[in-house]
């Protein structure tokens, strides 16, 4: 029997999911536009795929489970961390590697963290199978993920070497 709470959620996560899409798919044709140019589009599909499998996942073995309620507080903090660092980002947020030659973001967490957005991920990846009882999936898509991060990261940081040389 499906839960209300975990409809909700799933919910939640699937419309988030889908409209952070559209947001960077504008931001990613406005950063093209402006000169900027994308690094690694090779690992891109992989990404999506393992995210996409991840919300497969949660939806069809979390759609009957009660709500942790502790675990559900922290995802909404979590959500808390995400606002600021797509404001912070603004338009130069996308889920590419987009290298536009202009100075980096240093302000909200991007002041404190290198890489805040993929600590919030990885912390998301880990809090939503739980909110739903789902331990195996929150362990099985952290490795997976790690590894995402590994390749994702490299790519990245050696993009932006150079300009954060300047």
């Amino acid at each position: 029997m499906i839960q209300t709470g975990a409809a909700l959620f799933l919910g939640f996560i699937i419309l988030q999911r889908l409209s952070e899409l559209v947001i960077a798919r504008r931001n990613t044709a406005r950063l093209l536009a402006k000169g900027a140019y994308e690094v690694g589009a090779s690992h891109y599909a992989v990404m999506v795929a393992m995210h996409s499998t991840w919300i497969a996942c949660l939806v069809i073995f979390g759609y009957t489970a009660p709500l942790a309620i502790g675990w559900l507080a922290v995802f909404v903090l979590l959500q808390v961390l995400r606002v600021w660092i797509l404001t912070s980002l603004g338009p130069r947020w996308t889920t590419r590697v987009i290298i536009l030659e202009e100075p980096l973001v240093e302000r909200g967490p991007f002041k404190y963290l290198s890489h805040p957005n993929y600590m919030l991920v990885v912390a998301e990846i880990i809090v939503a199978p739980m909110v739903l009882g789902l331990v195996w999936v929150a362990v099985l898509f952290t490795l997976l993920n790690a590894a995402m991060l590994w390749v994702r990261i490299g790519v990245e940081h050696k993009a932006l070497t150079p300009l954060r040389a300047r």
